[in-house]
């Protein structure tokens, strides 16, 4: 197993790429009906796919190459895990692993893309409370 401060360095880094994901996700979203709503979405699930993989790493847990929320979940203790329904989980996994590249669906209302910024949100705040505080100097 890597040593803490190895642990602390590599959690510290997927934590900054989840807050450049967030900054994204809000300042697109100040568009307005302009915005790229998939790009919002999309930014809106990176931020909680690395939030829950930094937070895998601060515990020592390896996780394999996905996106797929649901299946890091499963990887955190249960006192661990963010509050995310199983809806808001697929929801997010489908931001970027479907609506990421061109397809038939439909696309994303703002009102959704609000929503899924509100998720990345919540779910920012429980990570930053389970996350060492001189991690997240």
């Amino acid at each position: 197993m890597p040593e803490a401060d190895e642990l602390l360095s590599v959690a510290r880094q997927w934590v900054q790429k989840a807050e450049n994901d967030l900054k994204n996700a809000a300042y697109t979203l100040q568009m307005g009906e302009d915005c790229p709503t998939d790009t919002v979405c999309f930014h809106a699930q990176q931020c909680v796919e690395k939030y829950v993989k930094a937070l895998l790493v601060c515990k020592g847990l390896d996780f394999p190459r996905t996106h797929d929320i649901g299946q890091l979940m499963t990887l955190l203790p249960v006192e661990c895990r963010p509050t995310l329904t199983p809806d808001e989980q697929e929801r997010l996994t489908d931001y970027a692993t479907v609506t990421r590249y061109p397809g038939d669906y439909e696309p994303i209302p703002l009102s959704e893309t609000r929503r899924a910024l509100r998720v990345a949100r919540r779910v920012r705040s429980a990570m930053r409370k389970r996350l060492l505080r001189k991690m997240l100097r």
